[in-house]
């Protein structure tokens, strides 16, 4: 159960993607799947692997991992546009 609250997660975060410019990595596509992978991953790790028991404290271990995985696919993104500029 953990794994859909870490997923719906990484999705409300990713929502708050409008607020930037589009330069991130596959457009806002990817930066769905950046911000739903992220939260997976960190959530993951944060909970030791364990991803039966779900708690208030599950949903926000996914938060950081969104917030990761929006920052790396948008930074990868600019710099490929700088680069092709």
């Amino acid at each position: 159960m953990n794994l859909v609250v870490w997923v719906m997660m990484g999705i409300a975060v990713w929502h708050f993607a409008i607020f930037l410019p589009d330069r991130f990595w596959g457009g806002i596509v990817g930066a769905f799947g950046a911000a739903a992978l992220g939260a997976v991953v960190v959530g993951l790790a944060l909970a030791g692997g364990n991803i039966t028991d779900t708690s208030i404290v599950t949903a926000l271990e996914a938060v950081p991992g969104a917030l990761i995985g929006l920052a790396a696919c948008w930074f990868y993104g600019a710099r490929r546009e700088a680069a092709h500029a």
